[in-house]
């Protein structure tokens, strides 16, 4: 047994290669013990605190910390083996990649997790709509910051000149600028929405034949969530090149009904049919004041009414059409006014 850990196998002896192995493995297995003990037992303790970062540090701390834990395993039991100076050298640069990405990874969790936990229900909290379409934005731009720079710290450990790899780009900046024009017109685009403030997060907007309300406001797209259910994702171009309605700060709902009597009406059922309608409109609280009622025709087989009314912001607009119509309906009936309906009259010379 002595002789056959005694052998070499790739620069080192078979005994040295199970000595890393078990190093390796206990690593791994001390990683997933500690990986329960924050589970079961150290979030349980922290749950029954009453500030909530300690909860927010628990969970993310648990897998950058588990990862670290691994890759330092991984690392000191590859020490154990003799390599040749390339690989060595080679294994090294990946060893600080690694750590550099996971210390990376565990900045951007936690930054994550406060914007989360404390900053978003503090905007939910507050009146103004303007940091509930801002704190998403800074979000992804936190994070995109940070692994840009973890990234350039783990190609600066690794031996890379980042220097020069940045020097590099910006020679090829031209090209680079010129493809992702769109992309930099769709930044200016989200920029002019947080700026002018066409709409905001919840409101109803129509564009381009979309009609829906505005869920997420990024600072390249904006998300609209249709009648239908489906998500649609604009770029935020589209807005500063189209045609925008916001249909959410109306001050009101415009309805126009065009009622048509039968050609028998006489003027003063006429008037009396006015009358209801104004009627109908001062009795129903949900209607503006500004109501137009007019007999403004002579149809072809009808005498039409003309009747405007405006429904207050925020009021049930389909159930006050509903409630407009039935009325009408009943009024009418018990009057005996009678609608009309396409019809012809022909009459023949003998």
């Amino acid at each position: 047994m002595k002789a056959f850990f005694s052998k070499e196998f790739y620069y080192n002896t078979v005994g040295e290669w199970a000595i890393a192995l078990l190093i390796l493995l206990g690593s791994f297995v001390l990683a997933k013990m500690i990986y329960w003990i924050f589970g079961n037992i150290i979030k349980k303790v922290t749950k029954k605190t009453k500030t909530k970062i300690d909860d927010v540090i628990v969970d993310t701390l648990r897998g950058p910390v588990i990862l670290g834990l691994t890759i330092f395993g991984l690392w000191y039991g590859i020490r154990q083996l003799a390599f040749p100076e390339g690989i060595d050298e080679w294994i090294t640069n990946v060893y600080h990649v690694m750590v550099a990405i996971t210390i990376t990874w565990l900045i951007a969790r936690l930054v994550d997790a406060v914007i989360k936990e404390f900053l978003i229900p503090l905007t939910e909290k507050s009146e103004s709509t303007m940091d509930d379409q801002i704190i998403p934005v800074v979000r992804k731009g936190l994070r995109a910051v940070i692994w840009i720079l973890g990234i350039i710290v783990a190609l600066n450990n690794a031996g890379y000149n980042v220097g020069a790899l940045l020097a590099g780009l910006g020679i090829g900046g031209l090209a680079l600028a010129m493809a992702a024009k769109d992309t930099v017109s769709n930044i200016f685009g989200g920029i002019t929405i947080f700026t002018d403030k066409p709409f905001k997060v919840n409101d109803r907007v129509k564009i381009g034949g979309f009609d829906g309300i505005i869920t997420e406001v990024g600072i390249r797209s904006t998300r609209l969530k249709t009648f239908a259910g489906r998500i649609v994702t604009i770029p935020n171009s589209k807005f500063t090149d189209g045609l925008v309605e916001n249909v959410s700060v109306e001050p009101w709902r415009k309805v126009t009904l065009n009622l048509g009597l039968v050609y028998d009406t006489t003027a003063v059922k006429m008037e009396k049919a006015m009358e209801l309608l104004k009627e109908i409109a001062a009795s129903n609280t949900t209607l503006e004041e500004n109501t137009v009622i007019g007999f403004n025709k002579f149809g072809d087989f009808s005498l039409g009414i003309l009747f405007i009314y405006y429904i207050k912001r925020g009021d049930d607009i389909i159930g006050t059409q509903t409630a407009i119509n039935l009325e009408i309906m009943r009024k009418f009936e018990e009057h005996g006014l009678e609608m009309a309906f396409p019809t012809q009259t022909i009459y023949t010379k003998k």
